[in-house]
């Protein structure tokens, strides 16, 4: 019996070996595999970050494949953020392990700030120390812009009030960097002639949110360059210009030389290229941006010149900047090198009107005075972007009152980093600020700068001081629950109740309503960003603050509300308040109930902690319907439950507990119009459009 047992197990063993044989098989024919195979494998696109860490931990050879440096990671780090590739050189050495565990960091934090923001200013315009979590954020700060790109580019229109956030961070975060690059750039000395990168630099500032770069401009530059040549080449196949490298700053001497290169450069750019002064749409900011310049191929005397000059230089041509009164100039010497010359030595070339070339007595037929000749002398780049900033100055003093003034705002800021003393732009600023109803502590900060640089303004800043300190007070009494009646007469649009429930058209999600307006009671900023002007009624209708069922609050138009469906029952929102579960249970009655009495469906929410999956907004709403419960404010037949002895609480006629709702800019916002109406009795205006200067 003995021998058989041992007979069968010798059987058992040879047959488990056996079985094991193809997996060992298939292991060691895959890892005896070239490396290029099996990088191409690991590359393929198929596995995640985590399927290659959990390759790595099988043997020696998949983990040298998988090294922290190696092409496996790096096409993990380019598949995942595509974008940020341009930001790396080939010929670095990358951990793209790291620098993947550090983007994955940085895009957690930048979501959970995103989070905050719309828990934290949902119901007031985001204060100028609102941004101090991120200005102290740890990691690369392009890894935190690249996370809130993503948020902006998430598909259709989902998290509405993720993006409004993401788009104010980022729009704040590109242009506190962008303004310290021009700072930076404005110490540079006199001698450094970089026109085109100043201009770069506004441009950038007034569009933080487009992809707008130095290198793309200056690419987009050197292709008409080349276009240039070409056609240089055949007027002069001889021609010096044409041996130029890129980025070499030779100039030509021989005046016939460089008459040839403005011909050809006419040529391109006027002919060929079809390049020319906007006579139809003069005053609109994009001519100024020297990306749509390019893009849109025309704009206004300076950004034509400034386009004009940056190729004449490329390929050997002088020309330098005229800050001509009412119409920016470019000027070319005619006169003998070293000799003393004086404005009639030049040729003034008008970029704006296809290159002409002008005398002095020309020049001023074109603005029709006389100038002196101090006004044909050359500027240096602080003067050329002085001027451009106050061209887009100028056009924002002509925005309407129902805009943000965010062209006037980002100007301002433009001129105030090179000139930071200009008193009366800080007093257009800090009235700015007061009559939008926001950041009253910077009023205060401007107003004291102000007070230091020129006591006799004492008047005008005493004026903003006091009221600027009133609407800080208002703020600070401004607490409780706005009551507001449904059957007022000013209310008679409102056609629905709080703790109705319905369905958004376009959406499709199911919410109920816990509060009204009768009219959009968002900033204009806002109202943009949703596209409200795109519903039939716009922004002329109720709108009504919803919590929907995955725990998030919005704001809906009437227009898009659904009633004439049967409601299912919410699900439940928890919290707990003082240790005790009070439960709020909202049910409408059917008398005075204007449509669909057949769809009262009560429904209940009970207040405890809300869990993780929920959107941070909800407990912004669970405030609001807690301050309900607390301060017993009256609901439209809303009875307050406790659930230990099921007895109603309050019950009440029908009101509006909450006009905030979510990816609000505030009440302080909302009443700029009104403060802007109440400014133009001020005896000093604080804006004046019909002063404002020409553009040139």
């Amino acid at each position: 019996m003995a021998a058989a047992a041992v007979d069968s197990a010798m059987e058992v063993v040879p047959a488990l070996a056996e079985e094991a044989a193809p997996e060992a098989a298939g292991l060691s024919c895959l890892v005896n595999l070239p490396g290029e195979v099996l990088e191409y494998i690991l590359c393929s696109g198929s596995l995640t970050a985590a399927d290659i860490g959990r390759v790595s931990s099988t043997c020696r050879r998949l983990r040298e494949l998988c090294q922290s440096s190696g092409k496996v990671w790096k096409e993990q780090f380019r598949v995942r953020w595509p974008s940020l590739m341009k930001h790396y050189s080939p010929t670095d050495y990358v951990n793209w392990l790291e620098e993947y565990k550090v983007r994955q960091k940085a895009g957690l934090e930048a979501r959970k700030i995103v989070a905050s923001f719309s828990k934290r200013f949902f119901s007031e315009h985001v204060p100028c120390n609102g941004f101090s979590d991120i200005e102290n954020l740890e990691g690369p700060e392009i890894f935190f812009e690249d996370e809130l790109v993503c948020i902006l580019n998430m598909e259709g229109r989902k998290a509405l009030t993720w993006k409004y956030y993401a788009k104010k961070i980022l729009y704040y975060l590109r242009q506190q960097k962008i303004l310290n690059n021009l700072k930076a750039f404005l110490q540079q000395p006199d001698d450094y002639e970089s026109y085109l990168e100043g201009a770069v630099y506004i441009d950038q500032y007034c569009n933080p949110l487009s992809d707008i770069s130095l290198k793309d401009i200056q690419a987009q530059i050197d292709n008409i360059v080349e276009l240039v040549c070409k056609t240089l080449r055949g007027m002069n196949s001889r021609h010096p210009s044409l041996a130029f490298k890129a980025g070499e700053s030779s100039m030509i001497m021989e005046i016939e030389l460089q008459s040839q290169v403005l011909d050809a450069m006419n040529y391109v750019l006027y002919d060929q290229l079809k390049f020319k002064g906007n006579r139809m749409d003069y005053y609109n900011a994009l001519n100024l941006y020297m990306h749509q310049v390019l893009i849109r191929r025309t704009g206004i005397p300076i950004s034509m010149s400034l386009l004009y000059l940056t190729i004449a230089r490329q390929l050997g041509v002088p020309l330098e900047p005229v800050n001509f009164p009412s119409h920016f100039l470019l000027r070319w010497c005619q006169g003998a090198e070293g000799a003393t010359l004086d404005i009639f030595d030049y040729i003034y070339i008008d970029a704006f009107g296809k290159g002409k070339q002008l005398t002095v007595k020309e020049c001023e037929y074109l603005i029709g005075q006389h100038v002196t000749a101090a006004l044909y002398g050359v500027v240096n780049v602080k003067k050329v972007l002085q001027r451009m900033v106050g061209n887009l100055l100028s056009l924002g003093k002509r925005e309407g009152i129902d805009q943000s003034y965010q062209l006037l705002r980002d100007s301002l800021d433009l001129y105030l980093a090179m000139y930071p003393d200009q008193v009366q732009l800080l007093l257009l600023q800090a009235r700015l600020y007061f009559h939008l109803g926001i950041w009253p502590e910077k009023v205060l900060d401007i107003l004291q700068h102000i007070q230091t640089l020129d006591p006799g303004q004492h008047g005008a800043v005493g004026y903003l001081v006091q009221h600027t300190l009133e609407h800080i007070e208002r703020k600070k009494e401004e607490v409780g629950v706005e009551v507001k009646l449904r059957s007022h007469e000013k209310h008679r649009d409102v056609c629905y109740s709080i703790g109705l429930i319905m369905k958004h058209k376009r959406y499709g999600y199911n919410c109920v309503i816990y509060g009204w307006d009768p009219t959009c009671m968002m900033g204009h900023e806002w109202i943009r960003n949703m596209n409200v002007h795109s519903l039939p009624h716009g922004h002329h209708q109720p709108f009504y603050n919803v919590l929907v069922e995955d725990g998030s609050c919005r704001y809906a138009a009437q227009g898009v509300a659904d009633f004439s469906w049967k409601g299912p029952e919410m699900p439940y929102v928890r919290k707990k308040v003082n240790s005790k579960k009070h439960i709020l249970s909202m049910r409408l009655g059917v008398e005075d109930q204007p449509v669909f009495p057949q769809n009262l469906t009560p429904f209940a929410i009970s207040l405890e902690h809300p869990g993780e999956h929920l959107a941070p907004w909800v407990e912004v709403v669970q405030e609001k319907l807690l301050k309900i419960a607390c301060q017993e404010v009256c609901l439209p037949e809303v009875s307050l439950w406790h659930p230990d002895n099921k007895r109603p609480v309050v019950s009440g006629e029908r009101q509006s507990a909450s006009r905030g709702g979510p990816e609000r800019e505030g009440d302080a916002e909302s009443e700029a119009g009104s403060r802007l109406r109440a400014a133009s009795t001020e005896p000093d205006r604080w804006l004046e459009p019909g002063n404002s200067e020409i553009m040139t």
